[in-house]
């Protein structure tokens, strides 16, 4: 299987976030590159630089407002007098009714979810090629690949159309998905973060062509606490077309693969052309945000039961942070994926 990453995803390197009202060191930092990259050559799998490929793919799941201000707001924050060496909102709006700041504050206020995606000179390059590594990936898939990986940093499940948060700036499974749409006339997109993909679901919310599933820990006591519990089908002509599966805090293999099954299955009625999986490796029993338990052997398992849907499949990287067993965990998933095709 090929991988796709570009070495200027590293240059992104966020310094703090607020935690349950306290700076703490900002856990996306650059060195989980090194470890997915380690993991990924150990299952085999080539290393590839993507091409630039410009806004046109990413504009065609963001909005043009989005983009400017993710272009625009480090040189505009830096202008203010006493601003912080990041980009970080202080002020949320109650509701986004059409009203729109003109000042580098409130839109870092209206378009920041919360402060864990701090924007720094690096980010919007970073998050471009993030992004390029997604499109490059399916493009590979979309040429006859039956599945391709891409090392997808920083990640961006958690990212709306106009919004970041979550460490998310580009929603990178969303701009996959969107760029399957050219040849597949339905797309599914499985999201078995440890965090429900808030931003994913958001995008597609409306539209009957993409099915988003996400399986994930509860969101009533977890992040990102808002989105991600059960009744949430979808609206519009999108209704039924939404399928979130929480799990209790600290469920484990046996739990999540009973809940992929249920996912599975709903992939199967959808009938898609193809795939994207939002691979977080944050389930893990010994991640730092200790959500759920699933163990390396349980990554295997998972990727040869998503394998047995016979799709071609863009895996999109997610989640997984800092400990000794991410890079297995990746290996784990990419071998029980291509073992199981």
């Amino acid at each position: 299987m090929k991988t796709f990453y570009a070495e200027e995803q590293k240059r992104h390197d966020p310094k703090a976030f607020l935690s349950m009202g306290m700076q703490k060191p900002n856990p996306e930092q650059p060195e989980r590159v090194e470890r997915l990259l380690a993991g990924s050559r150990a299952a085999g799998s080539t290393i590839h630089r993507p091409a630039s490929y410009g806004l046109t793919p990413i504009a065609a799941v963001h909005t043009p407002e989005y983009i400017e201000f993710l272009t625009h707001i480090f040189e505009r924050w830096q202008r203010m007098e006493g601003a912080s060496a990041e980009v970080i909102p202080n002020v949320h709006p109650f509701a986004r009714n059409g009203s729109y700041p003109a000042g580098a504050a409130g839109q870092a206020g209206y378009h920041m979810a919360d402060t864990a995606c701090p924007i720094s000179a690096e980010t919007f390059d970073s998050a471009c090629w993030s992004a390029w590594s997604a499109v490059a990936a399916t493009e590979a898939v979309m040429s006859g690949e039956p599945a391709a990986y891409a090392l997808c940093r920083p990640p961006g499940h958690h990212a709306f159309a106009d919004v970041a948060g979550g460490f998310c700036f580009f929603n990178n499974s969303a701009i996959a998905a969107q760029r399957l749409r050219a040849t597949a006339s339905r797309v599914a997109i499985l999201d078995v973060d440890l965090h429900h993909g808030n931003g994913t679901q958001g995008i597609f919310y409306a539209r009957p062509d993409v099915l988003t599933v996400s399986l994930h820990a509860d969101p009533s006591r977890f992040y990102p606490f808002f989105w991600g519990h059960a009744d949430e089908r979808g609206e519009a002509t999108g209704l039924g077309y939404n399928l979130n599966l929480p799990l209790a805090r600290k469920s484990g293999d046996t739990e999540f693969l009973e809940a992929l099954g249920h996912a599975v299955s709903r992939i199967r009625a959808f009938a898609p052309d193809a795939l994207v999986v939002a691979l977080g490796l944050d389930a893990f029993e010994g991640d730092p945000f200790g959500g759920l338990s699933v163990t390396t052997s349980g990554f295997a398992r998972i990727a040869e039961a998503i394998a047995q849907l016979r799709l071609p499949t863009v895996i999109v990287q997610e989640g997984g942070y800092l400990c000794d067993a991410l890079g297995d965990n990746l290996t784990a998933f990419l071998t029980g994926f291509s073992g199981a095709n």
